[in-house]
């Protein structure tokens, strides 16, 4: 029995070297991507603003990289204004001050072989003529050159395209979830005023406001205009992998109808969940129709219930999250202000963020990602 645990621990170790390398490799190939990305661009982009080049050209470009080598991919006309884009973009100088005032070069400290990529040991061809053209920001290697496409092209200020960039390398989003995030206003949700969040939520858990959404999309349940709850629980249930990808990738799936017994009575909670980052169960109620203060205290009540019968020991205290169709804003933030439990309302449907407080969510998002590193 000693000999088969050595032998596991042995493999494990083994196991870990192959990961290491593994993710090298990955990061490697994606920092070459998008150098490759960012040197065409700029060369591109300086050729178009001096007049040598117009579309037509960028187009003989494309055809020309085709023949040359069949076998390259990703250089079409369309990839190529990309290209310039993604090269344009990051090299602004409205991006270079938020960059500096954000100190975004933190989210990424490159290792030495990729250091070594980036300072030229690796030779270029022979015929390559230098230009002049910005060095191309560290921070940009931690999400993959197709999410940057897609966050360029959907975003319209730069201050939501740097927090798509933090968000995916975050999240660790694949392309199909960016799209999600970016289709459903993610950085609305996440970023808004908070008048939706408890007294008591806002100090159990300060670090909480990039980490829960004010609103959430659930076009995907495909729930008729009238609706029961009992529709919008079973829908949530069927699609169970999209409700937790809108929700955030933290939160983990418990149970559904939870009974809670008090007293000679059993209550059933809706939903529940388990929330990796916060390390506490999350119970979320569901209400088809307008918030009504009196909904906190049921909550409230299975808060309770969660903490001295269900939470364990090593748990943090339990949250709530009312899920309803509509709140008004006034009666939410009456509703909250003086609430001693960790609960918060949160909408399915659309909500925007006023434009002139991006920037300071996007300070907040930000030092939230450092206090976490």
């Amino acid at each position: 029995m000693g000999t088969d645990i050595v032998a596991t621990q042995e493999f494990q170790q083994v196991h870990g070297i192959i990961s290491v390398h593994r993710i090298r490799a990955l990061q490697t190939v994606n920092n070459e991507n998008l150098l490759s990305a960012w040197e065409v661009g700029a060369y591109v982009s300086m050729r178009l603003k001096n007049s040598t080049w117009g579309s037509k050209t960028v187009m003989q470009l494309s055809e020309y990289l085709q023949a040359q080598d069949p076998t390259l991919r990703g250089y079409s006309r369309r990839t190529i204004y990309k290209m310039v884009s993604f090269y344009e973009t990051y090299s602004s100088p409205e991006f270079i001050h938020l960059s500096e005032r954000l100190k975004l070069e933190r989210f990424y400290t490159p290792k030495a072989e990729i250091v070594q990529l980036q300072t030229g040991l690796i030779e270029r061809p022979s015929e390559f003529v230098p230009f002049q053209m910005a060095q191309m920001p560290n921070f940009l290697n931690i999400t993959t050159l197709t999410n940057h496409f897609e966050i360029i092209n959907a975003c319209k200020t730069i201050e939501e395209r740097i927090f798509y960039v933090l968000y995916s390398f975050k999240e660790r989003l694949n392309i199909n979830e960016l799209r999600r995030c970016l289709k459903n206003h993610t950085f609305a949700s996440l970023m808004g005023n908070k008048h939706n969040l408890s007294k008591g939520l806002k100090e159990i858990y300060p670090q909480v406001m990039p980490m829960l959404k004010d609103t959430v999309f659930v076009d995907f349940l495909g729930l008729p205009q009238k609706h029961s709850e009992k529709q919008l629980k079973r829908g949530i249930l069927d699609n169970l992998k999209d409700f937790i990808l809108e929700l955030g990738k933290d939160f983990l799936f418990y149970d559904k109808e939870i009974p809670l017994k008090v007293g000679n009575s059993i209550f059933k909670l809706d939903l529940l969940f388990f929330h990796r980052g916060l390390q506490c169960l999350v119970a979320i109620e569901l209400k088809k129709g307008k918030f009504k203060p009196e909904d906190i205290g049921q909550l409230e009540f299975y808060l309770e219930a969660l903490d001295r019968d269900v939470r364990r020991s090593n748990e943090n205290p339990s949250i709530g999250i009312l899920l309803c169709q509509e709140a008004d804003h006034n009666v939410v933030e009456y509703a909250m202000s003086r609430s001693l439990s960790p609960t918060m309302i949160t909408e399915y449907e659309r909500q925007l963020i006023p434009k002139e407080v991006l920037q300071r969510s996007l300070d907040e998002f930000t030092n939230f990602l450092t206090s976490k590193k």
